[in-house]
């Protein structure tokens, strides 16, 4: 039983962590030029308000990739974590240079929180589906996700 759970999840657990190492990371550029030498005021504004904006999506990037990865498919929800990752990386580097830098990966960002919100969504009416019409349709959704989920490369 146990076995079958951690199957189902496990992808999602591993996206789940390295996202706690990179919110460790952006707690770690914080602190850093906090401590700095010559702290630069507006350098520190930066960092803190990138830091700040990238914790608050946070918990809707958790929700809706756990959502997806649960009532749809673990596969796609982790790429679409992953790529979530990288542009909030994107973002957090480009806020720190000049905030007009930080454009890309937010609109980026968004888009990818809307394709895993559209997977639970999706996850949710086929369990509605099977649940009161006993049709099933989730292993063509899950086709569909899976080759969609390639599209979030495209910029």
């Amino acid at each position: 039983m146990y076995s079958i759970v951690v199957e189902n999840i496990y992808m999602l657990v591993i996206v789940t962590l390295i996202s706690v190492l990179q919110n460790a990371f952006f707690a770690l550029k914080v602190e850093k030029e906090c401590r700095s030498v010559n702290p630069n005021p507006a350098a520190f504004e930066r960092v803190s308000c990138a830091n700040r904006n990238c914790m608050d999506s946070y918990p809707t990037f958790l929700a809706v990739m756990w959502c997806a990865g649960l009532c749809l498919s673990q596969a796609p929800a982790s790429f679409a974590g992953v790529i979530y990752l990288v542009v909030r990386q994107k973002y957090f580097v480009g806020y720190m240079g000049q905030t007009s830098q930080s454009t890309p990966g937010y609109l980026f960002g968004k888009r990818v929180l809307f394709f895993l919100f559209l997977m639970c969504i999706v996850g949710i009416f086929n369990y509605l589906l099977v649940r009161f019409c006993s049709s099933d349709y989730k292993e063509y959704v899950e086709t569909i996700t899976s080759a969609a989920s390639a599209l979030l490369l495209l910029p």
